[in-house]
C-alpha cells in the first residue's frame, strides 16, 4: 500500500510559476515510477509528466519546455516545477505512483491560472 499527498497548488497569474510536491509513504521501496496527471473541468484526466525509478522522464507535448519533473534524493518525493503558466493549465493536478502492477493516486491539488 502506498499513500500519496500533494501540495503546492494555488492561484497564479499567467506567465507565473508554481512548484508542486508529492510525498509517498508506505511501501515506497517498490515504486517503479511516479508522475503527475491533471484533469480540467469537463475533460478527461491526462498525463502531464512521469519519471521512472531510473530517472527517465516523459512529458506531455503541451508542457514540454515549461514544466520539469524531478525526484528527491530519498526517492519518495516527486516535484513538478511549472513555469510560464497558461490559463489552459488550470486543472486539478494528481500525483501517482506505480508499484508492480498497481497504480496509486493522491487526492489532487488545484492549480488555477488567471489571465
Amino acid at each position: 500500500q502506498v499513500q500519496l499527498v500533494e501540495s503546492g497548488g494555488g492561484l497564479v497569474q499567467a506567465g507565473g510559476s508554481l512548484r508542486l510536491s508529492c510525498v509517498a509513504s508506505g511501501s515506497i521501496l517498490g515504486i517503479n515510477a511516479m508522475g503527475w496527471y491533471r484533469q480540467a473541468p469537463g475533460k478527461q484526466r491526462e498525463l502531464v509528466a512521469t519519471i521512472s525509478s531510473g530517472g527517465i522522464m516523459n512529458y506531455a507535448d503541451s508542457v514540454k519546455g515549461r514544466f520539469t519533473i524531478s525526484r528527491g534524493n530519498a526517492k519518495n518525493t516527486v516535484y513538478l516545477q511549472m513555469n510560464s503558466l497558461k490559463s489552459e493549465d488550470t486543472a486539478v493536478y494528481y500525483c501517482n505512483a506505480v508499484v508492480r502492477v498497481y497504480i496509486y493516486w493522491g487526492q489532487g491539488t488545484q492549480v488555477t491560472v488567471s489571465s
